[in-house]
């Protein structure tokens, strides 16, 4: 590549990561990364559970498969490299009546098919030796099944970036992209009100919740288009966060697009329950009260476009039973997060 100009557009962890291999590969390139906050790892990179999958849920062969066993560990080995929090708590997909016996039967082959590390079958009476509390029919247990800060991961991917002679540019937001001949022209806006322009011979956009704006700027598609969902969880209060070791799943249903309701343990101790799924009046709220007109704009437009598609994407905000089972109650206290 040599002294080739790359711009990625995105400070997450993934822009980051593809800025810090670009580097590795091809020494000699130029490359920047242009995030549009004014530190790296805001939005999704810093908004997330921290979970790091085994690889149980995923089709076997399949790149997403793959690529969750490769990356696991991957992450494993750059956090003990850079002494980052990671923590191989285990996590249990516990089925908790006979409905739930045939699609536990099919997630245990799909675990087995992509050689889950650890994996075991662990029938009702034996559920109690690894969670306490918790109760079921049968359970899967994933012991390598971990929990990190990707935020932290994010920060020391844009070290080493830096020191490999990177640039990042913070606070600096894409208005536009115009292809020219041989190159690509970066339209920047500064967190100060200026303008500084951007021009590389290859831009890799890697914009998180902004990435099908990003990509119709660059020529792209329109669709596929960005609903927001926004999901919730509640905090359990410190003295009870103890009675789950690690991570409690139930059992996936296909209705739906999550993992279902689960307990999950964070790097700092703590322990939460959700999420619900909420339709959001803004792409990047992470409260209840935060909304932008120009987003709720948007998914209304997309509501009066295909009726019937959109409404069926906004029932799913209707799904935010949080059942607290498999996990007994023992007077656990729960707070929002």
């Amino acid at each position: 590549m040599g002294e080739r100009r790359v711009a990625v557009v995105g400070g997450g962890i993934v822009g980051l990561a593809v800025a810090r291999e670009l580097l590795r590969r091809h020494p000699g390139a130029a490359v920047v990364v242009l995030e549009k906050e004014d530190r790296l790892g805001v939005h999704q990179t810093g908004h997330n559970s921290g979970v790091v999958h085994a690889g149980i849920y995923y089709r076997p062969g399949s790149l997403k498969a793959r690529l969750c066993a490769r990356g696991r560990d991957l992450l494993a080995d750059y956090c003990a490299e850079h002494a980052l929090p990671y923590r191989e708590c285990g996590k249990l997909v516990v089925a908790v009546d006979e409905t739930e016996r045939d699609r536990f039967e099919a997630l245990q082959r799909t675990a087995e098919a992509n050689r889950v590390p650890g994996l075991r079958r662990v029938e009702g009476a034996g559920i109690a030796e690894i969670e306490p509390h918790a109760t079921g029919l049968v359970a899967l247990h994933s012991p390598r099944t971990a929990i990190t800060d990707y935020a932290a991961v994010a920060d020391q991917l844009g070290q080493e970036l830096r020191a490999a002679g990177g640039r990042v540019r913070l606070g600096t937001r894409v208005t536009g992209v115009q292809r020219r001949a041989g190159s690509v022209l970066l339209s920047c806006a500064d967190a100060d009100g200026t303008t500084s322009p951007e021009v590389a011979d290859h831009v890799v956009l890697c914009a998180g919740l902004q990435a099908d704006r990003l990509g119709r700027l660059a020529g792209g598609s329109a669709d596929p288009r960005i609903v927001p969902f926004r999901g919730e969880y509640l905090e359990v209060v410190r003295e009870k966060a103890h009675l789950v070791r690690g991570m409690v799943y139930p059992v996936p249903d296909p209705r739906y697009p999550f993992l279902g309701v689960h307990w999950t343990r964070r790097v700092d101790g703590g322990l939460e329950v959700g999420p619900n799924a909420v339709l959001a009046p803004a792409r990047e709220g992470y409260r209840r009260r935060d909304a932008r007109a120009g987003d709720l704009a948007e998914t209304l437009a997309l509501l009066l476009d295909d009726p019937a598609e959109t409404a069926a994407d906004i029932a799913l905000a209707d799904w935010i039973e949080i059942r607290l089972l498999p996990v007994a109650n023992k007077g656990i206290e729960l707070r929002r997060s």
